[in-house]
Order: C-alpha cells, then sequence, then structure tokens
C-alpha cells in the first residue's frame, strides 16, 4: 500500500482545506495516508517512512513561502525530499501565484522529482477542491 503524507502550512486555512482534499483524493485511491500541520511539528520519520509526499503552503509577503516555519523546514527537508516523489500545492489571495512557479523551480533545480503543482485562488472552490482531490488521486498511484 502506497503512503503519501501531506505536510502543510496554512495561516487562514485555505491551504488547509486542500491538504485535506488531497489526503480525501489519496485515501480514495487506496493509499495510507498521514495530514501533518506543519505548525503543530513534523518528525523526519514523517518524511522518512513515506512513499510520495505533498507540501502546502500559501503565498506570502512578495510571492515567497511563509519564512518562518514553511521555509526552514523546507530547507531542512530537501535532501529526504530528493529521495521521493513529491507534490506542492497551496493558495493565494492576490496578485498571480507567481510564487508556485518560482516554487516548482526551485523544487526542479535542487533534485528534487516534482510531480505535481496546483494554486488555488483565495478560499479553494469546488473546482480547486476537485483538482485536489486529483492531485492526492496521483500521488497514491
Amino acid at each position: 500500500m502506497m503512503r503519501v503524507t501531506i505536510i502543510y502550512w496554512s495561516g487562514t486555512g485555505n491551504t488547509a482545506r486542500m491538504a485535506e482534499a488531497i489526503q480525501q483524493g489519496a485515501a480514495e485511491a487506496g493509499a495510507e495516508t498521514k495530514l501533518i500541520n506543519l505548525s503543530e511539528g513534523v518528525d523526519e520519520k514523517d518524511l522518512l517512512d513515506a512513499d510520495r509526499i505533498a507540501l502546502g503552503c500559501p503565498a506570502m509577503g512578495a510571492e515567497e513561502l511563509e519564512e518562518e516555519e514553511f521555509r526552514p523546514f523546507f530547507d531542512d527537508a530537501k535532501p529526504v525530499l530528493k529521495t521521493k516523489p513529491v507534490a506542492i500545492f497551496g493558495s493565494y489571495e492576490w496578485n498571480t501565484g507567481e510564487w508556485m512557479i518560482d516554487w516548482a523551480e526551485e523544487c526542479t533545480n535542487d533534485g528534487i522529482n516534482l510531480i505535481g503543482s496546483l494554486a488555488a485562488y483565495d478560499n479553494p472552490d469546488a473546482e480547486a477542491i476537485e483538482k485536489c482531490i486529483a492531485l492526492g488521486k496521483q500521488l497514491a498511484e
């Protein structure tokens, strides 16, 4: 059974809703899932035990990853992330969502096997939730 771990940081709850939908999709496809709010703590074992990983972070500031908790976690996790298929996701409330393009480029440039990325505007609507469920199913394959 595929083990999919979804780790996210959410300031307003929008990215959390995306994470829950990704978990739903992975579970529906038969994967064992683990959903982790980064603010509540992540153990390296959570990364090591996963077959596939989804990371969620909204756009912050000038189209950047959240810098207090998510950025340090992401930078520290890169050695493990390079060994597993990874998807990234998050929400944005203004501007164009450029942070997702930049984040995907960073993953690729750092040797992470990026298998998907998904950005949703503001509070994810039904279409965005369906895309999250589909991403979860993709992770479970």
